[in-house]
């Protein structure tokens, strides 16, 4: 029975020896190569090379009939990190929907990629009037709050380094691409603790961010924001939640390590 994809180049060899472990894992028993062969349909060579591939990577090691398979301390060690991982986004999401509950408007926690700032995770404010950013989501660094409160920690030749490749594009009618007027902006977040996004992004809508650093490091890895749509909520009123969204950003850095 063929119970994964083909192996005739739909995907990379890598992306098959994923799917070949995916396929395994999902098995009450140890496998033998006859068995997987029966399990994926695909050629009994490319089989028997992508076990041994697996053995030798450390993620399946063979029973002592040396015909069978089971995994290996390496891929079981993969599984343990995979769920802690898991409970602790669980803790952030549930860090983020108590915000969200508290100051009533959509909440997101976003890390650098790149040139870019990504959205790790996000909940959503009840009200209709809003903007559904979903994970993965990425935004421009220079007129995001969160971008900017990045680009503020950062070093200078590091900043310097990625603005000089960076057309600062104008979203809006405040988005700021004057590099003076940005750097002056960044001095008052390294002052001030927090960044605003004033409507740069999208027009109407408001955003303030802190930094989420873990206990004893400088470094900020994320950065915690409320955003709102200023008819909603004024940025002056966004600041007033200064307070909630530090405990917040305190909770989420516990979980970094």
């Amino acid at each position: 029975m063929n119970t994964t994809s083909s192996v005739d180049g739909e995907s990379s060899p890598g992306l098959r020896l994923m799917e070949l472990l995916d396929l395994l894992v999902r098995q009450e028993t140890p496998q033998a190569l006859p068995d997987v062969v029966g399990l994926t349909g695909w050629p009994k060579p490319t089989v028997h090379r992508m076990l041994a591939q697996l053995e030798a990577g450390g993620w399946l090691v063979r029973e002592p009939d040396g015909r069978h398979f089971v995994f290996a301390p390496r891929l079981l060690r993969l599984s343990e990190a995979a769920l802690s991982s898991s409970a602790l986004q669980g803790v952030r999401h549930a860090v983020l929907r108590q915000l969200v509950s508290e100051v009533g408007e959509s909440c997101n926690l976003t890390a650098m990629s790149g040139a870019d700032v990504v959205y790790l995770d996000r909940v959503e404010s009840a009200f209709p009037l809003r903007l559904e950013l979903r994970p993965g989501t990425r935004v421009p660094v220079h007129c995001s709050a969160s971008g900017k409160l990045f680009l503020a920690w950062m070093g200078a030749r590091q900043r310097r380094t990625l603005l000089d490749g960076l057309p600062l594009t104008r979203y809006t009618a405040s988005t700021l691409t004057d590099r003076a007027s940005l750097e002056a902006e960044l001095e008052a977040i390294r002052r001030d603790g927090h960044a605003v996004d004033a409507e740069e992004f999208v027009e109407g809508l408001v955003c303030v961010a802190v930094p989420v650093a873990a206990p004893g490091q400088r470094t900020v890895r994320c950065a915690l924001a409320l955003q709102a749509p200023a008819a909603r909520m004024t940025l002056a009123q966004a600041r007033l939640q200064l307070p909630r969204l530090q405990v917040a950003a305190l909770a989420l850095a516990r979980t970094l390590g």
